[in-house]
Formats: C-alpha cells, structure tokens, sequence
C-alpha cells in the first residue's frame, strides 16, 4: 500500500463538496461499492473512475475520498472480479463491500445539522452584538428599547433553532430523573434570554441576549468538534460486515446472494476470490493467502479435507467447498461480533471531564437555587433575585470545564501530527496516560509483511535464472519477491518451456531437457530449514534453499525501547509460525511472546490482560487484530492497515516509522496533567467568581466577560503542550 500523504491541491479541498452530490443518489441504484484503502487525493478519484468507466458495461462510477469507496452502476453481466482486476492491475488496490451493511453510514445529517445551527448562532450574535455596542455606547429610553426589542426579534428564533441539542440532551435527562452538563447550559440560556426579554418588556437597562448567544454559538462549535471526532471513529464492526463476500458461485455456475448460501451447499471459489464462507474442500487444491484473518505471512496449502474460512483469499487453483456456515454464522462475521462487543465495553470509560460534571452539575443548580432564595428573602424583588441566579448560572456556566479536555487534546493532537500520528478518539490521550502493558501484531505492524530475498548473491548463476523463470509464473508471495529481487540483481531469465502451477505445492517447467520445480521442500524432497524459503530442484541434483527475510519496520526497535525505558510491558501476539514470531521477538528485545494467535486468541489475551488490572495499548494492522483492538484500553494501527483496522483503532500511524510510539505516551502523559491543571483552573476561578455573582456584583453580561476569561485561560494552559513535555 501507498505510504498516506498530505494534499493540499484545490481539487482535493473541494473534493468533499463534490461528495456530497454523490451521495445524494439513491443507494439501491449502485450494483458495487469498492473499498479503496490506500487513495489519497484527487488524482486518485480521477485514476480510478477513468479506470473503472474503461471497462465494459460499467455505466457510472464515483468515488468518495472521504470514505474511500468507489460506488459503481453496471450491467448485470459486468463482474466485480473484473473490476477489481482491473484496478489492482492499475495500481488500486480494492475490495468488494456489501451495499446493504454500509448504507446506514452513508448519510451525514446530523454533522451538516449541528453545522447550520452554528451558523444561524454565529450570524444572529453577531448582529446583535452590533446593537449592544449601540446600546453600551449610551443610546436610551426609546432608543435602547428599540435596539432591545430588534435584539429580541433576532435573538430568540436563533435560540429557540439553534439550541436545541442542548434543550433534548438536557430533557432527555431530567425525564430519566439524573442531571448532566447540558441542564445548567439550557438554564442559563433560556434565563438569559427569558430575563432579557422580561429586561426588554419593562424598559430595562440590561438585556443578555448577545450573552446568550453567545453561549449557544461557543458551546456548539465544542459539541460539532466532539460529533467529528466520534464520526470519524464509526463502528468497526459495520465495516467488517461490509467485507464480507455478498455473493458466493455454486457449483453449477450460478451466482447466488450470500443469505440464499445454505449449509451443505457445494461452492466453487476460483483462484483469486476471496472464501464467502466457511467450508471444507471437497474437491481441487490450492494455496490460501489467511494474512488478513490469521496474520499468516505465507500463504498454506489446501485439499480436500482442508477446513477454510470466509475472508481467506484463493490463490493459485480452483477450490470446490461443503458449507458449513454462511452468512451472519461466518467466522468474518463473529469476528464482527467480537469487535461490537468489545467496542460497547471500551465505550463505556468515563473520561475526566464527565466524572468532574457529574459533581460539578448538581453543584451548579444549587447555588443558583440558593442565590435565588436568599436574594428573595433578602429583598423580596423577584427580579432582582432572578438577575443574580442567572448571573450565577452564567458564570459558573461549565465552558472552562467543557475545554479543560478538548482545549489540552488538541494542542496534544496538534503536536502528534507533527511527529507522525493522528488521534481519532476523544478520551484516547487519558486512555493512552494510564497504559502499562503494550501489545504488538508482528507482521506488518513489526515487521513490514514483505518477504525479501536473502541469499541471491550465494546461489549458482545458473540456478538464478532458472529460478527468476520459474517465479515470472507464479503469484505466490515468495515467487514475487524472488522475481523482484533477481531482477533488480539483473538476473538474465533462463529459457523454459512447459511452465504450469502445481496447486498447493510450486511451479514446475523445463529447461535443457530436464525437470525443474520451485516450490515447498516435501514437494521437492528438501529438509526444511527454521527460517522462511523456497527451493529450487534442478533435474536429479539436491535442491537449493532461496531465505527470505522480514524486515523490520522503521522505528520498530527504538520504538519498543522507548516503551520498556518507561516501564511498561510488551508483549508479541502474532498468527505466524513460532520460528518466524521468535526471531522477530529476539531481534527487536521482546521476552514475552506468543505464535499462532487466531484472532479470538489475540482478542481472549488482551481480555484476560485487562480482567488482571492491566491498561493495554494494541498495536496491529490486519483484519485478525480488529477483536483485540477494539477489546484494548487503548488502540494504535499503521495508516497502512485496512479501512476495518484503522476505523477501531484511537490513533493512527500516518508515516511508516513506529518510533512516534514512545512520543506519544509521553505526551499523554503530560496532556493527563494540563487536563487536571485545567480542572483546579476552574475551579479556583469559581472559587473567586462565584461569591462575587452571590453578593450582586456581577451583572449577567459581567458574568458572560467573566466566563470567557476562564475559558480563555484554560485554552492557553493548553497550548503549553505544543512545545514541551
């Protein structure tokens, strides 16, 4: 996959907006949705449509960057096989998505609503803030109530739209008998603007209608903030469902949708497609590529009898396959499952800021109560007592509070991307502050999944060529790579005749009238060695061993020192061979390890982990590790992973190094300590606030000023992150 950058080219700013037309159409209209995980800017969006319009009987084909999907309208004859084909071959790689299980998330409603309401706030504010200077420049009597009551016309409209996310959240909690931070936000809005009105109504001096929307327009600029941060993080497990096969060939040829797929019918899967069930193979052999599933950097052997799975990919030899399960009964789709799972109890932290409003609400209404009481029975003016509880309100109103986190998270966040990383979860730095235990997938995460020659330069001139010609024919993982390798080498290819692939075992063909295979050691007769190869066989002659190795992935060993100097434990989790996941463990300093982890392994460990009172971080980049990192405290995935993988993960990767690792928890951990400096910011500035908005001090706009101030304060607390730990 390509390596994630950065565009900032007119097309791709304006590429969302032409998205949105896309999305407009009816869904039932598009026969393919492809996943595209690995495009990046508008060059991409035209590469790819003007690839897919090339190929016959393809009708429309748009492509959404955003989501990185591609929604095609064809024939009923065209073949999504053959589209993927064609794109891989140009360069894309793609996936099949099931229509029906993504087109609940294809709509942005709610983020285009909260959007309107702040601009209808932001314009109304700032009108009325132009009749405010009006009004504080000394305008009076019949002037100053015409100002008031124009502030009124635009005021109240504006709030009564534009508030309301906060007039439900709050109702909706008063209705279940519990307070949350919304209640003293809609009191103090609508006092503000009932008082104002009541100001307006009686040719009063005062009227806070800028005040509060002002209120409404800050606090929903934070609340649009957090809806993106969370949209961004949409449900793993509804892309996981997506991958899965939604159609499955019988073997009498017919094409039937994935549901209809019964257990005990006969399916044929050719080399190439991805399983679409889980099966048992009755007939044909072949390799299969588990590396999403499993972790497996090599590719295993199938026959008859060989148990597989829906999402293995079917290399080299056509496979006829007994279902055994199907559908929502799939091993793709209960690893689905297990990640709706874990992701519904890792939901369930509670993050800084909620705990400090759940003693900060309840504190809030009763010191307005008190201050309304006490001033009634001090003055017995109703509307002097009522001006003091607002500005009560006001001024205690928690929009310091409500910044203490968003204000540190993004300073942290901006810092991160500098060095390589993007945060994707809202309370993923407090999760990150408290991890002791990291848990790493080894291929592609560690290492960079890419097998390399690592003895051409010791094998016979003779044997290269023979060997290069041999691998020109094969797709096996290992025979791309020795091709790759001798022709960078500038091997000469030997000339061969009668090359055909041997499913499950090699490639065999001619040279100088004699028999020449490369492929598996016990289809050769070779003693296999400890680390990964291929061996050639020449005629009668003994074969000949070609290792590869897996390199390491840039930043992988600083990255894990970094993390045992701070004291936490790591641990490797891998779906490879022993041999593989100990060299890799003894090459990188990591003692704890495990091999041959299916993905309900990986996610079981992480759960017995957490039972035991550890905080673990994940790392991983394949389909297997979605269950383990959505069961983690906290996740991390390569921006080379699948779309699946980074949607459950916290944070990203967005260069090839790990060394940003090590960074980032330090910075979570003094982001963790802004957070509570903001907290006893706020709470010293109440300390001080509050008895002057008992006394009578503070008028309501006095309060407002007052607000901002602490909010302001609680914003530059936060940028001390941007330069130092």
């Amino acid at each position: 996959m390509s390596e994630v950058q950065i565009s900032a080219c007119p097309a791709c700013v304006a590429a969302p907006a032409a998205e949105e037309a896309a999305h407009a159409r009816d869904v039932q209209d598009i026969r393919f949705v492809l996943s595209l995980p690995a495009i990046y800017c508008a060059a991409c969006i035209s590469g790819v449509e003007r690839e897919l319009m090339r190929q016959p009987g393809v009708r429309a084909a748009r492509v959404n960057l955003t989501l990185k999907r591609a929604q095609v309208e064809a024939d009923p004859a065209v073949s999504v096989d053959d589209l993927i084909a064609a794109l891989t071959k140009a360069g894309y790689e793609a996936y099949e998505l099931d229509a029906s299980a993504i087109s609940a998330t294809e709509t942005d409603r709610k983020g285009r609503a909260i959007l309107t309401r702040i601009a209808v706030s932001g314009f109304a504010m700032m009108n009325v803030m132009l009749l405010s200077v009006a009004v504080w420049s000394g305008a009076a009597d019949a002037t100053r109530d015409m100002f008031h009551w124009i502030s009124a016309a635009i005021a109240l409209p504006a709030i009564a739209y534009a508030a309301q996310p906060f007039f439900v959240s709050a109702w909706t909690a008063l209705r279940a008998r519990r307070l949350n931070m919304d209640v003293p936000i809609s009191l103090a809005i609508l006092l503000a603007g009932g008082m104002s009105l009541f100001e307006t109504m009686e040719s009063g001096r005062h009227a806070y209608f800028d005040a509060a929307l002002s209120l409404t327009f800050f606090l929903l600029a934070g609340r649009y903030l957090d809806y993106r941060t969370r949209s961004v993080a949409r449900s793993a497990a509804e892309e996981l469902a997506a991958l899965e096969v939604p159609r499955a060939t019988l073997a009498d040829g017919t094409v039937v949708p994935i549901r209809e797929v019964v257990r005990g019918a006969l399916v044929r899967v050719v080399p190439g497609a991805r399983v679409p069930v889980d099966g048992i193979v009755v007939d044909g052999a072949s390799e299969l590529d588990r590396s999403l599933l499993t972790g497996e950097s090599l590719p295993v052997a199938a026959g008859v009898e060989t148990v597989v799975s829906a999402g293995e990919v079917n290399l080299t030899g056509p496979l006829i396959i007994r279902v055994t399960a199907a559908g929502e009964e799939s091993s793709l789709h209960r690893m689905a499952d297990l990640v709706a799972m874990a992701e519904t109890s890792r939901n369930r932290y509670t993050s800084l800021a909620d705990r400090a409003a759940g003693i900060y609400a309840p504190a809030v209404h009763l010191l307005a109560l008190v201050a309304f009481a006490g001033w009634v029975i001090y003055s017995g003016d109703i509307r002097l007592s009522l001006n003091i509880a607002v500005a009560v309100l006001i001024i205690t109103c928690p929009c310091a509070l409500g910044l203490a986190v968003p204000a540190v998270t993004t300073s942290a966040s901006g810092r991160l991307f500098r060095a390589g990383m993007l945060i994707k979860s809202a309370t993923a730095l407090e999760r990150l502050a408290e991890v002791d235990t990291v848990v790493f997938d080894k291929t592609g995460t560690l290492t960079e999944g890419k097998p390399e020659l690592s003895n051409l330069a010791e094998i016979p001139p003779r044997a290269r060529g023979i060997a290069m010609a041999l691998a020109a024919g094969s797709a096996h993982p290992l025979s791309a790579a020795l091709h790759e390798a001798a022709r960078a080498a500038d091997v000469v290819p030997a000339r061969l005749s009668g090359i055909r692939e041997v499913p499950g075992q090699g490639i065999e063909g001619v040279w100088d009238d004699q028999p020449v295979r490369l492929g598996r050691a016990g289809w050769l007769g070779a003693e296999p060695l400890a680390q990964t190869a291929t061996y050639l066989k020449i005629g009668d002659a003994a074969p000949v061993a070609f290792t590869f190795a897996d390199h390491l992935r840039e930043g992988a060993a600083e990255a894990v020192a970094a993390l045992q100097r701070q004291g936490k434990d790591v641990v490797l989790l891998s779906g490879d061979t022993p041999a593989a996941v100990a060299d890799i463990a003894r090459r990188i300093g990591i003692s704890a390890w495990a091999a041959e982890c299916l993905p309900e392994a990986k996610a079981l460990r992480v759960a017995e982990l957490t039972r035991s009172g550890r905080k673990v971080l994940m790392v991983g980049d394949g389909l297997n590790d979605t269950a383990a990192l959505a069961a983690a405290h906290v996740s991390i995935s390569p921006a080379s992973a699948l779309e699946a993988t980074r949607v459950v993960s916290d944070m990203v990767l967005l260069g090839k190094s790990l060394a940003p690792l090590g960074e980032a928890t330090q910075v979570a951990v003094s982001a963790t300590r802004r957070i509570k400096e903001n907290f006893s910011i706020a709470a010293l500035y109440n300390l001080i606030a509050i008895p002057i908005a008992l006394a009578g001090f503070a008028t309501p706009l006095a309060a407002a000023l007052a607000m901002s101030t602490s909010s302001v304060t609680v914003s530059l607390n936060a940028l001390r992150l941007r330069g130092k730990s």
